[in-house]
């Protein structure tokens, strides 16, 4: 489908044509104190070293995440199911399954909560009671002492339980409009690994302590204006992916890279009909752009990472968004694309550096590249994603694309394509430098790509050198807030400042050959003070008295000592 054809599922709207909303307040949310997040991602943290060591962070970050998750659907169900049995003046808990009266009240349940959650979990299935059956025993008392964090060794066998109500949650949807949101969701949590436990008695000792640990956490679920469970979620996504190196940073944009893309593409803008991210990893940047406008009607993603795909579902799930209204799919985007009759008011992306991809001439034929002449090379994928990216964005779309340092000056193919998107389609609205070492996995300096269809300033591209303006923590460099707030001020109102901002004209783009390294438009050179010869000559001279004189001395220590001198 070409550019300017009617949208499917979006209303067509006319091109370079203003597009006016009418602008709702905005949600005013209830924030955490410090205090408070630092307890719950302390407590978070615990949960995560109680299986640390048998197992990499990777692999138990997808336990952690999905029982998470679990906690979440039961106790989202529990409330819905309790407002529905409110008028009987029973509880959901309290319903007996036995019952031909219980089986009455759950079949009454499962109806509604299917058509408005999309799931169902039985009173005996929720996570508070599967977590109560590991660490009490059967007149409900607990195994342990309630203040002692380290749950004893003793616990009921709930492993073979618990592993068939994770199922019957997938299960659950089958049939349903939410089928494809919840298949297979729980895929990467095997139970009887031997990576938790040798035996299933150790496994299942595990099990109990991290639903334990879990449970006293209360997510406050009934407060719909916190996140809580959305903030511990997007904690422990990161914590993974700065301690678990490359194949955890993979998945995961650090926050103030996130908010940097979600400020630029939400730029006067109040309401979204549409975001995409064609590499959305665990979702954290669609996410974060619905939190920079009032409402955002429908989320979209793909991803290749079969695990990670999971996480962005269950990402979306646990901030509340329903599963109508997001559409998150699992294959290759440039090879498999899944939302080719799709066009996105807001995309933004943070795709694989320099990734391979077949390149294959049979490409020249498909309409996301054949227009520009040439395909990205095999080894390099960066300027692929713009493509397909730029296919898929409307006509009063913006986007905003993370790539490596290297897209801006690579010659070849990558020059060919880059002075197509600059003289022929015009779109390329800005390029933001960032610093070296700031995402996790990789040290090199990266940049951002801001590409419009209908921009403002038309006659030239907005260049913004913010490579020296960070704060290095440890090992990693970050972005303070006032970094953020400089670029985006400087991007908003396409300021020129010296040593840091430049707006170029297209005629010095050309006279360039559309390289666009930002150095050759942003002057950040400092001259040196100039140096004083004579001073540095007698400083010469002085160190080599004080050397000559030095020597002397180790040879008279030499001669006392009989010894051969060094020198």
């Amino acid at each position: 489908m070409q550019a300017g054809m009617p949208y499917a599922n979006n209303d067509a709207v006319p091109r370079c044509q203003p597009f006016f909303v009418r602008i709702s307040p905005r949600k005013i949310k209830k924030i955490m104190s410090e205090e408070q997040k630092k307890q719950l991602e302390q407590q978070l943290w615990n949960i995560a070293n109680t299986l640390r060591g048998k197992m990499n962070a990777d692999e138990f970050r997808d336990y952690i995440l999905g029982f998470i998750f679990y906690k979440y659907l039961s106790e989202k169900i529990d409330i819905y199911a309790n407002s529905i049995l409110q008028p009987d003046g029973i509880l959901f808990t309290d319903v007996n399954e036995e019952t031909e009266e219980g089986q009455e009240y759950i079949e009454a349940v499962r109806e509604e909560a299917l058509e408005k959650l999309g799931y169902f979990l039985k009173p005996s299935e929720l996570f508070s009671q599967v977590a109560k059956r590991g660490n009490y025993d059967k007149e409900g008392k607990p195994l342990v002492k309630e203040e002692e964090t380290n749950y004893g060794s003793a616990s009921n066998f709930i492993l073979e339980d618990l592993q068939k109500i994770l199922i019957n949650v997938q299960n659950s949807t089958m049939g349903t409009e939410s089928e494809d949101d919840f298949d297979n969701l729980f895929e990467d949590m095997d139970l009887n690994s031997t990576k938790l436990g040798k035996t299933p008695e150790a496994r299942n000792e595990i099990i109990a302590k991290v639903l334990a640990h879990l449970d006293q956490i209360d997510f406050k679920l009934e407060h719909t204006e916190l996140d809580v469970l959305g903030d511990a979620y997007e904690y422990l996504i990161g914590k993974f992916a700065s301690g678990a190196g490359k194949k955890a940073g993979e998945f995961y944009t650090p926050q103030e890279v996130s908010i940097i893309l979600a400020k630029i593409v939400t730029t006067g803008k109040q309401r979204l009909r549409s975001v995409y991210d064609p590499t959305c990893g665990s979702g954290s940047l669609l996410l974060r752009v619905s939190k920079e406008v009032d409402e955002v009607n429908n989320f979209y993603g793909q991803e290749l990472n079969r695990t990670t795909y999971n996480l962005a579902r269950m990402n979306m799930i646990l901030h509340d968004v329903h599963y109508r209204k997001f559409d998150i799919r699992q294959e290759d985007t440039l090879e498999h694309p899944q939302h080719l009759d799709h066009r996105f008011e807001a995309i933004v992306a943070n795709p694989p550096f320099s990734a391979n991809w077949s390149s294959n001439q049979l490409f020249m034929s498909d309409d996301r590249f054949g227009q520009y002449g040439k395909l990205a090379p095999k080894s390099k994928a960066d300027f692929a994603f713009v493509q397909h990216m730029i296919y898929h964005l409307a006509d009063n779309g913006q986007m905003a694309v993370v790539l490596p340092h290297g897209a801006l000056f690579r010659g070849s193919a990558e020059a060919h394509i880059r002075r197509y998107l600059i003289e022929e389609k015009n779109m390329l609205d800005a390029v933001i430098g960032l610093p070296a070492n700031i995402f996790y996995g990789t040290s090199i300096p990266t940049c951002i790509l801001v590409f419009k269809q209908c921009r403002e300033h038309p006659d030239d591209v907005l260049f913004i050198d913010a490579s020296a303006h960070y704060e290095k923590v440890k090992t990693q460099n970050i972005l303070r807030t006032e970094d953020i707030s400089k670029i985006i001020s400087t991007y908003r109102n396409r300021l020129t400042e010296d040593k840091y901002s430049y707006v170029a004209t297209m005629d010095e783009i050309a006279e360039n050959d559309y390289n666009l390294n930002i150095p050759r438009y942003v002057d950040t050179f400092e001259e040196e003070e100039p140096i004083d010869i004579d001073a540095v000559a007698t400083e010469i001279q002085n160190l080599d008295k004080e050397l000559k004189a030095t020597d002397a001395l180790i040879a008279s220590f030499c001669k006392e000592l009989n010894i051969k001198t060094p020198f």
